[in-house]
């Protein structure tokens, strides 16, 4: 299957822990469809871990609950992803978010429960 060139991209960004870069590549291939919730969750997700990272927690939590839920539909494996494995970073990423507490100091964000690692590989061969 053909992608657009900034869903191949955006693969190298994840990979590359670059999640703002994703967050623009994802949405301009969103904005374009707007009921593709498939790359609205993966726009969520990638937002989740940038929130994350400069310390809002809530954010993190709302946007990552958001993916999980755009996601769903979508399993078990879509456009090259298998999405059981992404299922597994989020559901492990909601359990190491704080709830106790919506923010911390950009200073302090390295101090939060460290998200597992995830590389997102693209993958046709298992395709239906």
């Amino acid at each position: 299957m053909d992608y657009p060139m900034e869903y191949y991209e955006f693969f190298i960004s994840f990979n590359e822990g670059d999640y703002y870069m994703c967050h623009d590549l994802l949405e301009e291939m969103w904005m374009t469809d707007k009921r593709n919730y498939f790359l609205k969750g993966l726009l969520q997700m990638t937002v989740a871990i940038y929130h994350y990272e400069y310390g809002n927690i809530k954010g993190a939590r709302a946007m990552m609950q958001a993916a999980h839920n755009y996601l769903q539909e979508y399993r078990p494996f879509y456009w090259g992803i298998d999405l059981e494995e992404v299922y597994r970073f989020i559901e492990a990423c909601l359990k190491r978010i704080p709830h106790e507490m919506d923010s911390v100091a950009f200073e302090d964000a390295d101090k939060l429960p460290a998200f597992p690692e995830l590389i997102l590989l693209l993958n046709d061969l298992e395709e239906e």
